[in-house]
């Protein structure tokens, strides 16, 4: 388990993180959600001692990571694929871990394999892919068989069959008890993932939720109908104290009430439906929702879509631009 008791983090005047306290239960699949500057990555440093808090703590098992006598084989992460020596094989990459750490020789040729790289295990990982260079930062994360797991955009630079591998491997490991904490921005493949979500804007806790409850509470699930009977089924749904908004082309949207009653309602009274449907929110919908007045930075509309000329330079065409630090 990894718990954080009012972690904080200045740089100077800039409050990266605010008193941050939540605890990631083993298990399940942690989502960590947030903005571009909400702290994120800052945060996830720090539960590694790779930065110290201005205050606060993190506690890994009840330990610090520092604290930890083999800390590969407490906590596996994967923070920046781009850490591996490039010189080295991906094999040589993770056997200088293992023999750092003391773990077995053999274990670098199972997470080799684990992670689909035994064919290019010799190879210099300096000319690896995106993708295969995140397959590798994967493995040394695996590399201690450990009880919790950290991943920082664990999908980034994955084709669709790496996704898919990923996801479902983050599952299989919460299934046997592991604690497994992701961040992603990649809300579709979060929906399908997490079990749990930590939801943070401008560095403080927004959210500590299951992803259903999150849904449900900071979104708008309602039921489509069409009818080519519209005013009756109008009147209809008026005398039954249900409010029909115009959704267009000819549809309407209901709130509180469910397909069932409304398809009984409508079969009442003879209303033919050529619609009948329900629309659950998603989980960006709701995130978008949350965050709104968390978001740093906006971009704005623009009138053409050329690039910007040399009278209008980038900063001042539609959009404005940030540094990476703190995201």
């Amino acid at each position: 388990m990894i718990e954080l008791d009012g972690l904080t983090k200045h740089f100077g005047s800039k409050v990266a993180v605010d008193h941050l306290s939540f605890q990631v239960r083993p298990g399940m699949v942690t989502g960590f959600l947030g903005p571009n500057g909400a702290g994120k990555s800052t945060t996830m440093r720090m539960m590694l001692d790779l930065d110290n808090p201005t205050s606060g703590n993190v506690r890994i098992d009840g330990k610090r990571y520092r604290e930890l006598d083999e800390p590969l084989k407490y906590i596996g992460a994967l923070l920046d694929a781009k850490a591996m020596h490039g010189g080295r094989s991906a094999y040589n990459n993770l056997l200088c871990l293992a023999q750092a750490n003391r773990i077995p020789t053999a274990r670098v040729d199972q997470v080799l394999d684990v992670v689909g790289l035994t064919p290019v295990a010799r190879k210099k990982s300096k000319g690896f892919s995106l993708g295969m260079g995140q397959r590798l930062g994967i493995a040394s994360a695996l590399l201690g068989d450990p009880e919790i797991l950290m991943f920082d955009e664990p999908v980034n630079g994955l084709d669709p069959e790496g996704i898919h591998w990923i996801r479902n491997l983050m599952k299989s490991l919460a299934s046997e008890g592991r604690t497994i904490f992701v961040s992603s921005h990649l809300m579709s493949e979060m929906a399908l993932t997490a079990d749990h979500l930590i939801v943070i804007g401008q560095g403080k806790l927004l959210a500590d939720t299951s992803m259903a409850d999150f849904i449900h509470e900071n979104s708008r699930s309602f039921v489509r109908l069409r009818s080519p009977q519209r005013e009756r089924l109008r009147e209809v749904l008026r005398e039954s104290g249900l409010t029909a908004v115009e959704a267009g082309s000819g549809t309407v949207e209901i709130d509180g009430a469910t397909t069932e009653e409304l398809g009984e309602l409508a079969a009442r009274h003879q209303i033919t439906l050529h619609e009948l449907s329900s629309q659950r929110a998603s989980l960006e919908e709701a995130f978008m929702q949350m965050t709104a007045g968390s978001v740093e930075y906006h971009a704005h509309g623009t009138s053409h879509a050329g690039p910007p000329s040399d009278q209008q330079p980038g900063p001042q065409w539609g959009q404005s631009y940030q540094s990476d630090k703190g995201a």
